[in-house]
């Protein structure tokens, strides 16, 4: 793969204060969102960049629903080189899947109804693997292409669209026809299955910033990509503006504003003028600026309902200030913020290394006899419907000066787990079952005198863990806690912070 890298400038050449971008940053940094990493291009240059440690640059990244631009844009691609038609109907490329005799909906149900998200249902199934028969079982309630539902099923379907018509995967069909050739490294991919083995178009791939902003510039630049036509210009003009509305959105989500702007064909419009955005829950955003020529590519975790829209909310405050035309340079004030950019990082972790309990506990065997207790965040795999983890059954503590080491068994398979005790993180490679990211920052100290609490961040993903063991006598309790409050903005990601659940250990 030959992969052209972007030039990089400072933000005055490209008509763009220094200190813009800093207010930015301290918007951001203001504790509506957890940040994680962020580009800014203008003009096809980079002109501010940064990743706030442990997050960087080359690191993939869960990107939830911005999956689905990935998605849209293999059918555009399938599209422009004449697969497919988007007037294609559903039971006509899946016959053996549907009724004999479908409804008059579900019969007129066409690949551009699913692509605007127009698919007429109310409800989506939960993934087995039938997942395709009982997606098209699923009733069509609406006149197809009228009423917006966001459902993310109908985004893997796209994708199982893709594999239907050239037997490919979703990442297989993009690799050489997009990744190859707008620079996106498909060996540094991940991508989610549903129960059948299909890519997870919806919500599973994992790739980089950068990847993002190189998807979205190829959108910018109406589908040409160094002079090769990759999409078809109708498909990118449709793509980015309003293919159906969206104003219902209101009504379940009056927070998040910019829902509320029309829906093109897995993209988002935006409330400034022909501002489009790939979205993903927790604030993964791609967001697209053609007035400016701009993009801006970040990945975070926005805390609570509201985060990622007080994020959108910077984002259009900071394009106001946004000139035609290029300023005087500002070595100082260039210089200062790409100190700053450079030294981006997370607060660092609690430092309480030592207890009275301690030695109690070094080395002491534990066996899980009531609940649940993992370290990870199930959502993803709940998603794309694969077997849950029946949870950790055993575990044993043995602590040093400023490290912990974790022996734990889950699934019946053993688990050595490095906990960093001195207000550092220490990496972890732990792969589960089913798992897809398996790279977790783990962090402990002691919180109470007899309460020792494990951060588990899953550095390729916005999800992060806190698992808090209580113990008394020969018995440990013990409860977990989302500490950033991570909710999806679009009804995606439903799961709440797990608190107060008890559990009882023996030893």
């Amino acid at each position: 793969m030959y992969r052209k890298e972007f030039l990089r400038t400072t933000p005055e050449s490209v008509g763009i204060s220094s200190g813009s971008v800093q207010s930015l940053i301290d918007r951001l940094e203001s504790g509506f969102t957890e940040m994680h990493g962020i580009q800014i291009m203008r003009h096809g240059k980079i002109c501010a960049e940064g990743w706030w440690a442990p997050y960087s640059p080359h690191l993939r990244h869960n990107l939830m629903s911005v999956t689905k631009t990935y998605t849209g844009t293999a059918i555009g691609i399938a599209y422009t080189e004449g697969l497919l038609k988007l007037t294609d109907r559903i039971v006509d490329i899946f016959p053996e899947e549907s009724p004999k005799h479908p409804d008059a909906f579900l019969a007129s149900l066409t690949v551009r109804d699913l692509l605007c998200m127009g698919c007429g249902m109310d409800s989506e199934p939960v993934p087995t693997r039938s997942w395709i028969r009982d997606f098209i079982s699923t009733p069509v309630i609406y006149k197809p292409g009228t009423r917006f539902r966001y459902n993310s099923v109908s985004s893997s379907f796209l994708g199982a669209v893709i594999t239907k018509i050239t037997g490919q995967g979703l990442i297989e069909f993009l690799t050489p026809r997009l990744f190859h050739k707008i620079g996106i490294r498909a060996d540094n991919l991940l991508c989610g299955k549903m129960p059948d083995g299909i890519d997870a178009g919806g919500a599973g791939l994992y790739a980089t910033t950068e990847d993002n902003l190189r998807l979205m510039k190829l959108y910018l630049d109406g589908g040409v990509w160094e002079g090769q036509r990759i999409l078809a210009e109708d498909y990118v003009r449709l793509a980015t503006t309003a293919q159906i509305d969206t104003s219902g959105e209101a009504e379940m989500y009056p927070f998040a504003k910019d829902n509320f702007c029309g829906y093109g064909f897995q993209i988002w419009m935006c409330r400034p003028e022909g501002v489009y955005r790939a979205d993903g829950a927790m604030g993964q955003f791609s967001v697209v600026s053609p007035k400016l020529d701009m993009v801006i590519s970040v990945t975070e975790t926005g805390r609570g309902i509201d985060g990622p829209q007080k994020t959108l909310d910077a984002i259009w405050d900071f394009l106001k200030d946004i000139g035609p035309e290029p300023l005087p340079e500002d070595p100082p004030a260039a210089a200062a913020l790409k100190k700053r950019l450079s030294a981006l990082a997370l607060k660092s972790p609690a430092r309480r290394p030592c207890s009275a309990v301690l030695p109690l506990i070094d080395g002491r065997v534990f066996d899980v006899t009531e609940g649940i207790l993992c370290f990870e965040n199930q959502t993803l795999a709940s998603f794309c419907g694969l077997k849950l983890s029946s949870g950790i059954s055993q575990f044993c503590f043995q602590f040093s000066s400023d490290s912990c080491i974790m022996y734990f068994v889950q699934d019946c398979i053993e688990y050595t787990a490095n906990i960093a005790l001195d207000g550092t993180r220490t990496l972890n490679d732990l792969s589960f079952q089913d798992s897809i990211a398996t790279l977790v920052c783990m962090s402990g100290a002691w919180t109470a005198e007899n309460v020792f609490t494990v951060t588990a961040r899953w550095i390729e993903t916005s999800f992060e863990k806190e698992v808090h063991f209580s113990f008394h006598d020969s018995q440990c309790v013990i409860t977990t806690s989302d500490p950033l409050e991570s909710v999806g903005p679009t009804g995606e990601l439903n799961e709440p912070p797990s608190k107060a659940i008890m559990r009882r250990f023996h030893s």
